[in-house]
């Protein structure tokens, strides 16, 4: 039966984004202690995704969202204000949220999906910004080679 109007796509040129990842893609962001691996970022909304791996103990400075969150947790165990959040745990994070620490409570990856920035601030005020930006900056200073 066929459709009652056509949907065929406007733009001929929309395509899939598809990431071939490999081990060589984590990008060192605290020595030692923390890492990403860049999924996607997109420039026109803002948007990006990755897999963020830390190890037990290493926290997040105070940050505030600017747009919603989407948290799933791989493996290990992830502290995010009251909430422990362990391997196939999922967080929805409205735009506006506060976190004053969020800590790995244990070796921890987990994929987050991010609507917007995020900014950083500290009792003296705003220490950074961090968004799809920066994120291809850190890319393109890794490459070629990204260390694990």
């Amino acid at each position: 039966m066929p459709l009652p109007q056509d949907i065929t796509p406007f733009d001929e040129n929309l395509t899939d984004t598809v990431v071939a990842a490999s081990d060589d893609d984590w990008i060192e962001t605290d020595p030692g202690k923390a890492w990403i691996r860049v999924l996607w970022t997109q420039g026109e909304t803002g948007r990006h995704a990755g897999i963020y791996r830390w190890k037990k103990g290493y926290a997040a400075a105070s940050h505030k969202h600017i747009g919603a969150v989407y948290v799933y947790v791989i493996s290990g165990s992830l502290q995010v204000r009251d909430n422990v959040l362990e391997a196939g745990d999922f967080l929805f994070e409205p735009n506006g949220m506060i976190h004053h620490k969020t800590e790995a409570l244990e070796d921890v990856d987990y994929l987050m999906l991010a609507d917007g920035p995020v900014i950083g601030f500290d009792e003296n005020g705003f220490t950074g910004y961090f968004g799809w930006e920066e994120l291809r900056r850190m890319q393109a200073a890794a490459a070629p080679h990204a260390s694990k």
